[in-house]
């Protein structure tokens, strides 16, 4: 008999993974699948960045580095925060992780006791839930909706806080909805949070350079809030470094070191060469990130008119990433004769067997009326990929 914990029997798969696994499955089958359901850009790593990687190996960076990233990578982390964000964190307050992924559950495992709270503004990303989870600590959802952009409200965040809430974590560019938060509306929750001495924040960053509308803001860039702000950002997106896996945070030093402490014992120090990599992609001249970010608008701009045409479907228009989060609910409860949709996991379920077209389903970001629709593709596959959904949702009535 297989016994496995509770805590791996109470863990959902990621529904992003899920569907690209999914789709490569029913690839493998002769299927022509177009894979609209991963958060990934479509193009590769800059050259400088991959000779930089090459360097370091010639070079011999082939033994255990020091738990959270070499101090000339972390120094390249300063310097960044610095230059791009105005905040000033000192490589003690650096850890390099695994991945963002990893620099958030760090935070997480370091910070939270089974029962506390984690307030989650919906839509969040699908793994902030089940990593509480495995830190048995309770989600607290804050319902958003497109006519206010997904954003959440000081009010909103001070009814959501309980004697028990110990944590807040949000993206922005916010992935799935690709909504982004203005240095007021950051002010005004951050003026929320600096009422409760007890409450953290971690604050999501890793799309800050996929953005349409010009600077990206910190919410670490207020002083009053400064001291209980963990940034988390990483070199996946910006640079097109998802394989190489590079993470970190700037954090208070208590929470650093509480990091340190944790990854060691996970999984130590994130990959040498990639840390090199990451270095050079820090250090270097980003025209690289603004040229994809410039395709990314131009995809947005396409996928956004392909779509009008789509009849009931309500859209907000994405300030940053590289998603549309549009809502559906106007296909539930339609045949197409054989089958009959009744929410947004069966309608993910339907476009991926009729239009053969993989996205995912916004319940797994906690919003059931809404899918997740990645414009990390060319344009292409994009107007082949909205042409087949078109087709398929005609089928419902």
């Amino acid at each position: 008999m297989i016994r496995l914990s509770n805590r791996i029997n109470n863990l959902a798969e990621s529904e992003t993974i899920k569907m690209s696994r999914i789709s490569r499955e029913l690839q493998a089958q002769g299927n022509d699948i177009i894979n609209l359901s991963l958060g990934e850009p479509d193009f590769d790593t800059p050259t400088h960045i991959r000779e930089a990687a090459k360097k370091a190996i010639d070079d011999g960076y082939s033994h255990y580095p020091p738990i959270s990233g070499y101090l000339d990578v972390r120094q390249a982390i300063s310097d960044k925060f610095k230059r791009e964000n105005n905040l000033d964190y000192s490589i003690q307050q650096i850890v390099v992780s695994t991945g963002a992924k990893q620099a958030i559950a760090n935070v997480v495992l370091s910070l939270l006791n089974p029962g506390d709270e984690v307030i989650l503004p919906v839509p969040y990303w699908v793994s902030y839930v089940e990593i509480a989870k495995l830190a048995e600590a309770k989600p607290v959802y804050i319902p958003t909706d497109i006519k206010h952009d997904f954003k959440i409200t000081p009010e909103q965040l001070k009814a959501a806080i309980t004697p028990k809430t110990k944590l807040l974590i949000y993206s922005s560019p916010c992935n799935p909805s690709g909504s982004v938060y203005s240095k007021e509306e950051l002010k005004g929750i951050a003026e929320v949070i600096a009422s409760y001495p007890d409450i953290y924040i971690i604050s999501d960053e890793i799309y800050e350079h996929i953005n349409f509308i010009g600077k990206h803001e910190s919410i670490a860039q207020f002083d009053f809030i400064k001291d209980r702000v963990v940034t988390v950002n990483g070199v996946s997106k910006a640079f097109a470094m998802t394989g190489w896996r590079i993470g970190y945070i700037g954090a208070p030093e208590w929470i650093a070191k509480a990091c340190d402490k944790m990854q060691g014992q996970f999984t130590s120090a994130a990959c040498s060469i990639s840390e090199m990599a990451a270095k050079a992609a820090l250090n270097s001249d980003i025209t690289p990130t603004k040229k994809m970010c410039e395709e990314f608008l131009k995809r947005r701009n396409l996928i956004l008119n392909l779509m009008k045409d789509i009849p009931g479907i309500k859209l907000n228009e994405p300030k940053g990433a590289f998603y549309v989060f549009p809502d559906v609910s106007y296909y539930f409860n339609k045949s197409d004769g054989n089958e009959t949709i009744h929410d947004a996991n069966e309608l993910s379920m339907y476009l991926l067997n009729k239009a053969h077209v993989s996205i995912v389903s916004g319940e797994a970001f906690g919003d059931c009326n809404c899918i997740r629709i990645s414009y990390a593709a060319s344009e292409d596959k994009l107007k082949e990929a909205i042409k087949r959904i078109k087709a398929a949702l005609e089928k419902l009535n």
